[in-house]
């Protein structure tokens, strides 16, 4: 069987939804995580959505909720794991890759560059 070069089983589902991939891509870039409002306004989400696709990731050991208080109110910190950094990392490796052959297909389908061998 020839292999399926455009199949892409690394592009991980728990990353490759929209909301999760805010959610994601919002935590990636504060390493000490965010609070629960702050990644809610990044990622224009509703309290359920953002709730549900944390619980997601938060199951499958890809973020951590502390849930504390902050004087008298109640504060939930998210952030990624060093398992979600490192998933997400590789997830981002194989987009990467997506994107070199989209590139290269597109640039093939204009005449501007030959064929890849």
């Amino acid at each position: 069987m020839a292999e399926a070069p455009y199949a892409y089983a690394g592009l991980d589902r728990l990353f490759h939804e929209r909301a999760r991939l805010g959610i994601v891509t919002s935590l990636a870039g504060h390493v000490d995580g965010l609070g629960f409002s702050e990644l809610k306004a990044l990622c224009g989400l509703t309290d359920g959505n953002l709730n549900r696709h944390l619980a997601v990731l938060e199951e499958a050991g890809l973020v951590t909720l502390d849930k504390g208080y902050t004087g008298k109110r109640p504060l939930t910190r998210c952030q990624l794991t060093d398992a979600g950094r490192l998933r997400f990392a590789e997830y981002l490796e194989v987009l990467q890759d997506v994107l070199r052959k989209a590139s290269r297909v597109g640039a093939v389908g204009r005449g501007l560059n030959e064929e890849p061998a």
